[in-house]
Protein backbone atom coordinates (compact mmCIF):
# COMPACT_ATOMS: atom_id res chain seq x y z
CA UNK A 1 0.00 0.00 0.00
CA UNK A 2 1.46 3.37 -1.20
CA UNK A 3 1.02 6.61 0.69
CA UNK A 4 -1.18 9.59 -0.92
CA UNK A 5 1.03 12.26 -1.86
CA UNK A 6 0.49 15.57 0.94
CA UNK A 7 0.16 18.03 -2.08
CA UNK A 8 -2.77 15.91 -3.55
CA UNK A 9 -4.14 15.37 0.23
CA UNK A 10 -3.87 18.96 0.83
CA UNK A 11 -5.16 20.57 -2.14
CA UNK A 12 -8.65 18.53 -1.78
CA UNK A 13 -8.51 20.67 1.66
CA UNK A 14 -7.98 23.95 -0.24
CA UNK A 15 -10.40 23.90 -3.00
CA UNK A 16 -13.27 22.14 -0.30
CA UNK A 17 -12.84 25.32 1.92
CA UNK A 18 -12.90 27.82 -1.23
CA UNK A 19 -16.14 26.05 -2.38
CA UNK A 20 -17.61 26.20 0.98
CA UNK A 21 -17.11 30.07 1.31
CA UNK A 22 -18.10 31.10 -1.84
CA UNK A 23 -21.37 29.22 -0.98
CA UNK A 24 -21.65 30.37 2.82
CA UNK A 25 -25.71 31.94 2.42
CA UNK A 26 -26.27 27.99 1.59
CA UNK A 27 -26.39 27.40 5.40
CA UNK A 28 -29.25 29.70 6.04
CA UNK A 29 -31.87 28.33 8.27
CA UNK A 30 -35.71 28.50 6.86
CA UNK A 31 -37.56 30.52 9.07
CA UNK A 32 -40.91 29.76 7.82
CA UNK A 33 -39.95 25.53 7.68
CA UNK A 34 -41.48 22.78 9.78
CA UNK A 35 -40.62 23.14 13.39
CA UNK A 36 -41.21 19.46 13.58
CA UNK A 37 -38.75 18.63 10.30
CA UNK A 38 -36.70 21.16 8.50
CA UNK A 39 -35.97 24.43 10.89
CA UNK A 40 -34.26 22.67 13.50
CA UNK A 41 -32.31 20.22 11.02
CA UNK A 42 -30.98 23.29 8.88
CA UNK A 43 -29.07 23.72 12.25
CA UNK A 44 -26.71 20.94 12.05
CA UNK A 45 -25.12 21.95 8.76
CA UNK A 46 -23.96 24.88 11.12
CA UNK A 47 -22.62 22.95 13.77
CA UNK A 48 -20.72 20.54 11.47
CA UNK A 49 -18.91 23.82 9.91
CA UNK A 50 -18.02 24.87 13.54
CA UNK A 51 -16.68 21.64 13.95
CA UNK A 52 -14.02 21.27 10.76
CA UNK A 53 -13.14 24.86 10.90
CA UNK A 54 -12.26 24.05 14.62
CA UNK A 55 -10.06 20.89 13.44
CA UNK A 56 -8.74 23.19 10.67
CA UNK A 57 -7.21 25.76 13.61
CA UNK A 58 -6.36 23.29 16.02
CA UNK A 59 -4.15 21.00 13.37
CA UNK A 60 -2.07 23.98 12.73
CA UNK A 61 -1.40 23.09 9.16
CA UNK A 62 -3.70 25.47 6.80
CA UNK A 63 -2.05 28.11 5.16
CA UNK A 64 -2.45 31.80 5.10
CA UNK A 65 -5.45 31.88 2.65
CA UNK A 66 -7.31 28.46 3.95
CA UNK A 67 -7.35 30.08 7.63
CA UNK A 68 -8.83 32.94 6.72
CA UNK A 69 -11.16 31.69 5.01
CA UNK A 70 -12.48 29.05 8.05
CA UNK A 71 -12.28 32.51 10.02
CA UNK A 72 -15.10 34.37 7.83
CA UNK A 73 -16.58 31.31 7.19
CA UNK A 74 -17.06 31.01 11.22
CA UNK A 75 -17.96 34.56 11.65
CA UNK A 76 -20.42 34.63 8.66
CA UNK A 77 -21.92 31.27 10.17
CA UNK A 78 -21.98 32.74 13.97
CA UNK A 79 -23.12 36.77 12.96
CA UNK A 80 -25.58 36.22 10.14
CA UNK A 81 -26.47 32.50 10.07
CA UNK A 82 -27.18 32.20 13.71
CA UNK A 83 -28.21 35.85 15.06
CA UNK A 84 -25.37 35.48 17.60
CA UNK A 85 -26.56 32.34 19.20
CA UNK A 86 -30.60 33.58 19.33
CA UNK A 87 -31.20 31.18 16.25
CA UNK A 88 -30.62 28.69 18.44
CA UNK A 89 -32.23 30.17 21.51
CA UNK A 90 -35.51 29.81 19.17
CA UNK A 91 -34.49 26.32 17.88
CA UNK A 92 -34.11 25.05 21.97
CA UNK A 93 -37.64 26.97 22.69
CA UNK A 94 -39.62 25.58 19.55
CA UNK A 95 -38.32 21.85 20.53
CA UNK A 96 -36.62 22.12 23.87
CA UNK A 97 -35.71 18.24 24.17
CA UNK A 98 -33.78 18.63 21.05
CA UNK A 99 -30.05 18.10 21.50
CA UNK A 100 -29.66 20.07 17.90
CA UNK A 101 -29.42 23.38 19.20
CA UNK A 102 -27.06 22.16 22.08
CA UNK A 103 -24.52 20.09 19.60
CA UNK A 104 -24.95 23.14 17.34
CA UNK A 105 -23.42 25.74 20.10
CA UNK A 106 -21.02 23.48 21.56
CA UNK A 107 -18.44 23.79 19.09
CA UNK A 108 -19.09 27.77 18.57
CA UNK A 109 -18.80 28.07 22.67
CA UNK A 110 -15.33 26.26 22.02
CA UNK A 111 -14.13 28.98 19.50
CA UNK A 112 -14.78 31.42 21.74
CA UNK A 113 -18.86 32.79 21.26
CA UNK A 114 -21.46 32.38 23.78
CA UNK A 115 -24.82 33.26 24.40
CA UNK A 116 -26.05 33.05 27.53
CA UNK A 117 -30.15 32.67 27.36
CA UNK A 118 -28.82 29.34 25.52
CA UNK A 119 -26.72 28.43 28.57
CA UNK A 120 -29.57 28.65 30.69
CA UNK A 121 -31.69 26.80 28.81
CA UNK A 122 -29.16 23.71 28.50
CA UNK A 123 -28.54 23.79 32.03
CA UNK A 124 -31.99 23.41 32.68
CA UNK A 125 -33.04 21.23 29.76
CA UNK A 126 -29.96 19.15 31.19
CA UNK A 127 -31.65 18.15 34.85
CA UNK A 128 -35.06 17.16 33.05
CA UNK A 129 -34.89 12.90 33.07
CA UNK A 130 -36.17 13.58 29.59
CA UNK A 131 -32.79 14.47 28.66
CA UNK A 132 -31.42 11.25 29.51
CA UNK A 133 -34.29 9.35 28.39
CA UNK A 134 -34.66 10.16 24.51
CA UNK A 135 -34.18 7.45 22.64
CA UNK A 136 -31.43 7.79 19.88
CA UNK A 137 -29.65 5.62 18.50
CA UNK A 138 -26.19 4.45 20.01
CA UNK A 139 -23.51 6.68 17.92
CA UNK A 140 -25.94 9.69 18.95
CA UNK A 141 -25.89 8.64 22.41
CA UNK A 142 -22.34 8.65 22.33
CA UNK A 143 -21.84 11.83 20.57
CA UNK A 144 -24.22 13.34 23.11
CA UNK A 145 -22.02 11.75 25.81
CA UNK A 146 -18.92 13.35 24.30
CA UNK A 147 -20.39 16.69 23.63
CA UNK A 148 -22.17 17.18 27.41
CA UNK A 149 -18.32 16.13 28.61
CA UNK A 150 -16.33 19.33 26.25
CA UNK A 151 -19.08 21.74 27.85
CA UNK A 152 -18.85 20.44 31.18
CA UNK A 153 -21.79 18.78 31.92
CA UNK A 154 -21.86 15.21 33.78
CA UNK A 155 -22.66 13.18 30.66
CA UNK A 156 -26.72 11.28 31.14
CA UNK A 157 -24.57 8.27 30.16
CA UNK A 158 -21.17 7.07 30.56
CA UNK A 159 -19.38 7.35 27.42
CA UNK A 160 -17.51 4.29 27.98
CA UNK A 161 -20.63 2.75 28.26
CA UNK A 162 -22.03 4.40 25.45
CA UNK A 163 -19.91 3.15 23.41
CA UNK A 164 -19.92 -0.43 23.99
CA UNK A 165 -24.07 -0.38 22.37
CA UNK A 166 -22.37 1.06 19.44
CA UNK A 167 -21.82 -1.71 16.14
CA UNK A 168 -17.81 -0.90 16.54
CA UNK A 169 -17.33 -1.59 19.97
CA UNK A 170 -18.94 -5.26 19.30
CA UNK A 171 -17.06 -5.76 16.11
CA UNK A 172 -19.46 -7.96 14.32
CA UNK A 173 -19.08 -9.66 10.80
CA UNK A 174 -17.20 -6.84 8.64
CA UNK A 175 -18.29 -7.92 5.40
CA UNK A 176 -22.18 -6.72 6.81
CA UNK A 177 -21.31 -3.23 6.84
CA UNK A 178 -24.22 -1.19 4.66
CA UNK A 179 -24.05 2.81 4.49
CA UNK A 180 -25.88 3.29 7.68
CA UNK A 181 -23.55 1.12 9.75
CA UNK A 182 -20.55 2.66 7.66
CA UNK A 183 -21.70 6.23 9.04
CA UNK A 184 -22.24 4.74 12.76
CA UNK A 185 -18.32 3.38 12.47
CA UNK A 186 -17.23 6.87 11.61
CA UNK A 187 -18.91 8.86 13.68
CA UNK A 188 -17.82 6.33 16.67
CA UNK A 189 -14.41 6.76 15.55
CA UNK A 190 -15.12 11.24 15.40
CA UNK A 191 -16.77 10.90 19.14
CA UNK A 192 -13.83 8.47 20.58
CA UNK A 193 -10.94 10.73 19.42
CA UNK A 194 -12.47 14.47 19.62
CA UNK A 195 -12.45 14.63 16.25
CA UNK A 196 -9.09 13.33 15.51
CA UNK A 197 -7.73 15.30 18.37
CA UNK A 198 -6.98 12.25 20.54
CA UNK A 199 -5.90 8.81 18.38
CA UNK A 200 -5.34 7.26 21.93
CA UNK A 201 -9.14 7.85 22.50
CA UNK A 202 -9.46 4.40 20.47
CA UNK A 203 -9.42 1.12 22.55
CA UNK A 204 -6.95 -1.08 21.19
CA UNK A 205 -8.95 -3.95 20.26
CA UNK A 206 -10.86 -1.62 18.43
CA UNK A 207 -8.20 0.33 16.65
CA UNK A 208 -7.02 -3.12 15.69
CA UNK A 209 -10.00 -4.19 14.18
CA UNK A 210 -10.09 -0.81 12.25
CA UNK A 211 -6.35 -1.75 10.95
CA UNK A 212 -7.29 -5.14 9.32
CA UNK A 213 -10.95 -3.90 7.86
CA UNK A 214 -10.46 -0.27 7.08
CA UNK A 215 -8.55 -1.08 3.67
CA UNK A 216 -11.53 -3.17 2.57
CA UNK A 217 -13.95 -0.62 3.45
CA UNK A 218 -12.41 2.33 1.74
CA UNK A 219 -11.80 -0.07 -1.76
CA UNK A 220 -15.82 -0.98 -1.29
CA UNK A 221 -17.23 2.96 -1.04
CA UNK A 222 -14.01 4.02 -3.67
CA UNK A 223 -15.75 1.09 -6.18
CA UNK A 224 -19.43 2.47 -5.15
CA UNK A 225 -18.27 5.97 -5.66
CA UNK A 226 -20.06 7.19 -2.54
CA UNK A 227 -17.40 10.01 -1.76
CA UNK A 228 -18.89 10.81 1.64
CA UNK A 229 -18.73 7.92 3.19
CA UNK A 230 -15.46 7.47 1.72
CA UNK A 231 -14.35 11.00 2.56
CA UNK A 232 -15.11 10.31 6.28
CA UNK A 233 -13.05 6.50 6.64
CA UNK A 234 -10.70 8.56 5.48
CA UNK A 235 -10.72 10.78 8.80
CA UNK A 236 -11.30 7.36 10.35
CA UNK A 237 -8.00 6.57 8.86
CA UNK A 238 -6.13 9.86 10.00
CA UNK A 239 -7.45 9.30 13.45
CA UNK A 240 -5.70 5.53 14.00
CA UNK A 241 -2.93 5.31 16.02
CA UNK A 242 -0.92 4.13 12.48
CA UNK A 243 -2.84 6.07 9.38
CA UNK A 244 -2.15 4.53 6.16
CA UNK A 245 -2.82 7.62 4.22
CA UNK A 246 -4.00 5.09 1.60
CA UNK A 247 -2.82 6.84 -2.29
CA UNK A 248 -5.29 4.61 -4.16
CA UNK A 249 -8.69 6.00 -1.83
CA UNK A 250 -7.19 9.56 -1.65
CA UNK A 251 -6.89 9.72 -5.78
CA UNK A 252 -10.23 8.65 -6.37
CA UNK A 253 -11.49 10.47 -4.05
CA UNK A 254 -9.37 13.53 -5.59
CA UNK A 255 -10.69 13.03 -8.49
CA UNK A 256 -14.14 13.16 -8.04
CA UNK A 257 -13.89 16.35 -6.51
CA UNK A 258 -14.83 19.24 -8.76
CA UNK A 259 -12.93 22.20 -10.28
CA UNK A 260 -14.61 24.35 -8.02
CA UNK A 261 -13.78 22.10 -5.01
CA UNK A 262 -17.20 20.74 -4.64
CA UNK A 263 -17.47 16.71 -3.64
CA UNK A 264 -20.40 15.00 -5.05
CA UNK A 265 -21.64 12.96 -2.53
CA UNK A 266 -22.69 10.17 -4.56
CA UNK A 267 -21.40 9.21 -8.46
CA UNK A 268 -22.01 12.72 -10.08
CA UNK A 269 -22.49 16.17 -9.42
CA UNK A 270 -25.61 16.61 -9.22
CA UNK A 271 -27.32 19.53 -10.92
CA UNK A 272 -30.30 22.02 -10.27
CA UNK A 273 -31.62 24.02 -8.27
CA UNK A 274 -28.59 26.09 -6.14
CA UNK A 275 -29.88 25.74 -3.01
CA UNK A 276 -30.72 21.72 -3.89
CA UNK A 277 -27.39 21.43 -5.01
CA UNK A 278 -25.66 22.61 -1.83
CA UNK A 279 -28.22 20.42 0.45
CA UNK A 280 -26.99 17.48 -1.59
CA UNK A 281 -23.14 18.30 -1.21
CA UNK A 282 -22.45 21.06 1.53
CA UNK A 283 -21.83 17.76 4.04
CA UNK A 284 -19.23 15.81 1.50
CA UNK A 285 -17.37 18.63 0.72
CA UNK A 286 -17.14 19.45 4.38
CA UNK A 287 -15.87 16.00 4.73
CA UNK A 288 -13.31 16.62 2.55
CA UNK A 289 -11.97 19.47 3.94
CA UNK A 290 -12.15 17.59 7.33
CA UNK A 291 -10.34 14.52 5.73
CA UNK A 292 -8.10 16.73 4.17
CA UNK A 293 -6.67 18.87 7.33
CA UNK A 294 -6.40 15.80 9.39
CA UNK A 295 -4.52 13.47 6.80
CA UNK A 296 -2.01 16.74 6.03
CA UNK A 297 -1.53 16.89 9.36
CA UNK A 298 -0.79 13.27 9.76
CA UNK A 299 1.34 13.28 6.70
CA UNK A 300 3.56 16.00 8.00
CA UNK A 301 3.74 15.01 11.97
CA UNK A 302 5.42 11.57 9.89
CA UNK A 303 7.89 13.62 8.31
CA UNK A 304 9.28 14.93 11.14
CA UNK A 305 9.19 11.96 12.83
CA UNK A 306 10.99 10.38 9.90
CA UNK A 307 13.97 13.30 9.95
CA UNK A 308 17.01 12.30 11.81
CA UNK A 309 17.78 15.81 12.51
Amino acid sequence: MTTAPTRLVHTVGVKALEWLHAHRDGFRPEPDADPETGYLERLKPVGELAVICAVLFREGVAGSRQADLARRLLDHAWRDVLDGGRVLVRGQRTEPLSPIPFETYVPFRELGHSQPELERAIRLNHRLGSWAALEVPPVRRLGLSAFERRYGLPPSLPEDEAFRRTWLARRPEPWTVDTRVGYDITHTVFHLTDWGERPGGLPAATAEHLDRWLPVWLDDWLDLRRWDLLGELLVVDACLPRPTLDATAWEGFAAAQRPDGAMPALGEMPTGDPQDVFDIVYHSTLVAAFASVLATSRALTSLTAEDPA
